[in-house]
């Protein structure tokens, strides 16, 4: 029996984790944390029966815990929530899937606890890669990728032969404004950027697909996990989204992923590696498929990738703005309260503001990002 802990459990990575679990009758969930839907939160604890829920806020703890006094499940709160979940004792691995730089600390709690780590929340290694790979190698655990393209990577590279990679090859579909002009922007609205062509994803992730800007965090993400340099990560667009991610060995030889668009698979992968287990759903039909096309990204149009990569080759704290600034501005962007391309003109003033700190500590990061949303506070 496998005994699992899931961050953020109410979410997209969240529920299909908990699917996989219903299907797979050797895992065990142990401990479940939620933000403020605690209406499903309780379902879920009423399903599987984790020994600990934690939510953001102690009033909605006070309400969790009142609804479910007829079950032994602990009740918390607050950050501590957060760190309780992830370091549970009988828990193996911990599912990350909450969005955000929250994510940091509740991270290292677990490595720290010896939990191995199925890696959802990207603005983790975004923001502490220099942090979190070093101590999840001394804390000898696993870091192991659940973004599709990160866990096509992962897979890619299972012949063992890391050191003969000479390049990452990560893929993008274009989301759903592939081949506009930046005037063709002007007047986007959040129905239109949360029309995704070939993914279903939350709300937030679905509008920095539409930006590039998720490719861009996929870039410094994949910098951290694979021990690559930025010059060494190519984004490709694949419109089709079949080819999930390749990589390139120094004699030519391109391995890539390919399956169709179901976040089901990496997050099996991560929970079983090295196994492989059967999963329901559907299956590449070779004879159905007429093609598949590539392209080179436009980063003029969505330049917020161009400025991520920026930020990953400087490095330091501005991984951490750039992170920053795009939640704020996705966030102001969702509420109405900003135009869709003030999503990117937001994040390079920030970028162009900031004073960078060459090796920040995890204080240092989250001050700078509380630094780039007063910036925002008072700007826009």
């Amino acid at each position: 029996m496998k005994k699992i802990a899931i961050l953020g459990s109410t979410g997209s990575i969240g529920t299909q984790t908990l699917e996989i679990v219903r299907t797979n009758k050797d895992l065990e969930v142990t401990a479940l944390a939620a933000g403020r839907n605690i209406d499903l939160l309780e379902e879920q604890i009423r399903e599987f029966r984790p020994k600990l829920a934690a939510v953001w806020s102690e009033e909605l703890a006070s309400e969790l815990k009142s609804r479910i006094r007829d079950l032994d499940v602990e009740v918390c709160a607050g950050m501590d929530g957060l760190l309780a979940v992830a370091a549970q004792p009988d828990s193996e691995i911990l599912v990350t899937a909450i969005v955000g730089m929250i994510g940091i600390l509740p991270t290292i709690e677990a490595i720290k606890a010896g939990k191995d780590i199925a890696l959802a929340n990207k603005e983790t290694l975004v923001t502490a890669g220099h942090i979190i790979m070093p101590l999840a190698e001394e804390y000898h655990v696993s870091i192991l990728p659940v973004d599709s393209e990160h866990s096509a990577i992962f897979q890619s590279l299972q012949g063992g032969q890391e050191k003969a990679l000479h390049k990452i090859l990560l893929t993008a579909s274009g989301g759903p404004f592939r081949g506009k002009k930046r005037d063709e922007l002007v007047n986007i609205q959040v129905e239109d950027a949360l029309k995704h062509p070939n993914w279903e994803m939350g709300r937030k992730i679905t509008i920095d697909s539409s930006t590039m800007v998720n490719k861009g965090l996929e870039v410094i993400e994949a910098k951290w996990l694979f021990g690559v340099s930025v010059d060494q990560i190519q984004v490709v667009v694949q419109p089709q989204s079949i080819i999930h991610s390749m990589v390139e060995y120094e004699d030519g030889a391109v391995i890539a992923q390919l399956g169709t668009p179901d976040m089901k698979l990496p997050i099996q992968y991560a929970l079983y590696y090295p196994e492989r287990r059967f999963l329901p759903g559907e299956r590449l039909d070779f004879y159905k498929l007429s093609q598949i096309t590539f392209e080179q990204p436009d980063m003029e149009t969505f330049y917020g990738l161009r400025l991520a990569i920026e930020a990953g080759k400087k490095g330091g704290s501005l991984p951490t703005v750039f992170n920053a600034a795009n939640e704020r501005a996705v966030a102001m962007f969702l509420d109405r309260k900003i135009g869709y391309l003030d999503i990117p003109a937001i994040i390079q003033e920030c970028m162009e503001h900031h004073r960078n700190i060459e090796n920040p500590s995890v204080d240092e990061i989250l001050k700078t990002e509380q630094e780039t949303y007063e910036f925002i506070k008072n700007r826009w």
